[in-house]
């Protein structure tokens, strides 16, 4: 070989996790940065470019990073300084790892806004000598917002890239038999752990606007079909879909989940759990937004108990899921 000739590696597989992303700290312009990568995204916000632009950064990102900050800092912990949902998405990849890793089989972690970005962690990863790259963006269910918008930050990346890896990505899982197991089980645990019978057990999903569903988006009939394949095997207790996390004035998939945790005690529904099935982990939707302000919006209305089912997290049947996915494109 020439003497001058670059050192070269090669011949191994990196397998590369993505969740939706955090702010780096509780800081106001932490939050910031990360809401204007985020909100910025043409695939989160169909809105004429121009004119978000103009009430992105005259509005939005004047006002709503101390909201946004406020509900972080209920959430964050404090023991390592990280959000809950970089900690277990960090723990999904340590323990996938420890599954199916390696001297050939990297495993890693990245988030599409914030950090580490996905950028990095494909440098990274090539640098190691990863010719064949395989991705799982952690959305069960299909979405052009989340999903989408992960491959198209992964093929902006590989444009730049001179010597680019072969690329495989996971699609949606929102019907494994793994997944739904693991969902009925986590619901099991739960109940086994209270004193207390629910009256029904509400599947809240992160919301999408209508118009996405009528240009054709999935997504809704995506959840729809999780909740219905977790009916067939758990029927102790209701189990009904909702969209939680809307934004803006336009309308967005309904029924609202907070609207109906407000209602529900007028039916007679005073014991209620949650679960939040498109999260792959804890964050500030499942813990704040539910379990924080969905709670106190269901007691103040005359609910009696409330739950919140927590997501799948680094639980054994998680990344046993996860080592499923990944190991037919090994």
């Amino acid at each position: 070989m020439d003497k001058d000739h670059p050192n070269v590696k090669f011949g191994k597989t990196g397998v590369l996790i993505i969740n939706l992303g955090t702010p780096d700290s509780t800081s106001w312009w932490d939050i910031r940065k990360y809401l204007k990568e985020f909100l910025s995204d043409r695939r989160v916000i169909e809105v004429n470019p121009l004119l978000w632009k103009i009430i992105l950064n005259l509005f939005i990102l004047t006002f709503r990073p101390s909201k946004t900050a406020h509900a972080y800092k209920q959430i964050w912990r404090k023991e390592n300084n990280e959000s809950p949902l970089l900690y277990f998405t960090k723990s999904q990849a340590i323990k996938l790892n420890k599954k199916i890793g390696s001297e050939k089989i990297l495993v890693d972690f990245a988030m599409r806004y914030g950090n580490p970005s996905i950028k990095f962690k494909l440098n990274k990863l090539k640098e190691k000598g990863c010719e064949n790259i395989i991705i799982l963006p952690l959305y069960p269910q299909y979405a052009a917002a989340t999903t989408a918008t992960v491959c198209d930050e992964i093929y902006r990346s590989l444009m730049k890239m001179r010597w680019q890896p072969s690329l495989q990505i996971i699609p949606h899982y929102e019907s494994n038999p793994l997944y739904i197991n693991a969902l009925i089980n986590s619901i099991e645990k739960k109940i086994d752990n209270i004193n207390w019978k629910p009256d029904l057990i509400i599947s809240s999903y992160h919301g999408i606007p209508k118009s996405y569903f009528d240009k054709g988006d999935p997504y809704h009939c995506y959840c729809h079909k999780t909740t219905r394949l977790m009916r067939e095997k758990f029927s102790k207790v209701e189990i009904q879909t909702t969209f939680q996390s809307r934004f803006g004035p336009q309308e967005w998939l309904t029924p609202y989940t907070d609207k109906t945790l407000e209602d529900l005690p007028k039916r007679g529904v005073k014991n209620l759990l949650v679960i939040c099935p498109g999260f792959a982990s804890d964050c500030v939707e499942t813990l704040e937004e539910i379990n924080i302000q969905g709670r106190d919006s269901f007691i103040k209305k005359g609910g009696k108990n409330f739950d919140l089912i927590p997501c799948l997290n680094d639980d054994v049947e998680h990344i046993e899921l996860f080592e499923k996915l990944v190991s037919k494109y090994l």
